[in-house]
């Protein structure tokens, strides 16, 4: 491969995808990407009544993003810098699919097409991934005001989504490698052991990104 290394982080809400990122940021010294969350005005609204207000919800996060990723790849990957994200912008279709309404949803979908056609993509992913209990102990655990009224519904169905979808991400491009991470059987952030083996898988897939000796 002759890119450089862009790693996302995916999964679902409270899956500890900003503390994997900042942890392999360091160790790799890599540029940190973080996606903007509690500056969103509409989510506690949001978590309070999806419906209503869904769709100002999702353009908030789609437009900063993209200001984001397009910040990165002029920064960052065109000057060879290597980026590890706690998010792939393609999660705005994940979230996008589950609370809009189908008449939004269209109109949304244009957008997002339009926007994404030329963003960087990563090369790597990072899949965490946990069961109910897991997601909820640990958005307990962090403690953000705004999350606290999420419901135990939602979660669930957004686990499913996520699951699905990245059953299909790995059919539809199976050049980019995915490693799987499960959140009941590993803990990174209390776990140095767990956090190497990660490290471990993730240094196993950069190797393709180095230069070929002659």
């Amino acid at each position: 491969m002759a890119e450089v290394p862009f790693i996302a982080i995916e999964g679902p809400i409270g899956i500890g995808k900003t503390s994997l990122a900042k942890r392999l940021s360091e160790h790799f010294n890599f540029h940190l990407l973080k996606e903007i969350v509690e500056e969103n005005p509409f989510l506690g609204k949001f978590y309070d009544d999806i419906d209503e207000w869904s769709f100002q919800t999702e353009m908030f996060f789609l437009c900063n993003r993209f200001k984001q990723l397009e910040d990165i790849e002029i920064k960052y990957l065109q000057q060879k810098k290597a980026v590890v994200a706690d998010y792939h912008i393609s999660k705005n279709m994940i979230f996008a699919k589950r609370t809009l309404q189908a008449d939004k949803f269209e109109k949304y979908e244009q957008i997002y097409h339009i926007l994404t056609a030329d963003m960087p993509v990563p090369n790597m992913l990072i899949y965490l991934h946990a069961s109910l209990d897991t997601i909820l102990n640990r958005i307990k655990l962090r403690g953000r005001e705004i999350e606290q009224n999420i419901k135990a519904s939602y979660l669930a169905q957004l686990s499913a989504d996520y699951e699905a979808y990245m059953n299909e991400f790995e059919i539809m491009h199976p050049d980019i490698p995915v490693i799987r991470i499960n959140g009941d059987e590993m803990d990174f952030v209390k776990s140095e052991d767990d956090l190497n083996i990660i490290i471990a898988q993730v240094e196993k897939q950069l190797k393709a990104f180095e230069p070929v000796s002659k």
